[in-house]
């Protein structure tokens, strides 16, 4: 499963308005924060499918979330047509992961396997929780709900497109 650095990625979404001045309130995926900053355009892509580049004003953490100001928006009606809006990036504009990290992006559509070589099906979603992601992997018979833990996640390989994972009792 090559990598396509033509691709854009989803890096997170405008989930709320924050005030009356047309701050956002940015989820922002996995450990994608950093890529948030206000020295870089951030590319908006709307639900009905138009993309538009924006400046960020600026960006600070807020709970598990972001609060931006982006130049244009000044009200919370502004704001609000942003909610649902993700923000994106082209591929080969993201830095490369550490090692034994991945882009969520790179995750999706593996194919899941058990430590014993039993087919799961495939990871069709990710869960950001407080304290580690979930893999939602949807099988022929059943939902797996999958840890993102070292302990359970055994193998990631991107170029076979396959995750072998160790499912703790009763899964």
């Amino acid at each position: 499963m090559a990598r396509n650095t033509e691709a854009w990625l989803t890096i997170g979404e405008i989930v709320g308005v924050h005030g009356i001045r047309g701050n956002v309130k940015i989820l922002p995926h996995a450990d994608a924060a950093p890529l948030f900053d206000p020295a870089r355009p951030l590319e908006i892509a709307y639900r009905d499918g138009r993309r538009e580049q924006r400046v960020l004003q600026w960006v600070k953490p807020h709970k598990r979330l972001l609060l931006a100001a982006i130049e244009g928006i000044g009200d919370r009606t502004a704001a609000e047509s942003l909610v649902g809006a993700r923000a994106v990036m082209r591929r080969a504009d993201m830095p490369e992961p550490e090692p034994g990290s991945y882009y969520w992006n790179d995750l999706l559509g593996l194919a899941v396997y058990t430590r014993e070589s039993e087919y799961l099906g495939v990871l069709e979603n990710i869960i950001a929780t407080g304290s580690n992601d979930v893999y939602v992997v949807r099988g022929e018979k059943r939902e797996v709900l999958v840890p993102a833990l070292t302990t359970v996640v055994l193998e990631i390989d991107l170029e076979a497109g396959t995750m072998r994972v160790d499912l703790p009792e009763g899964l």
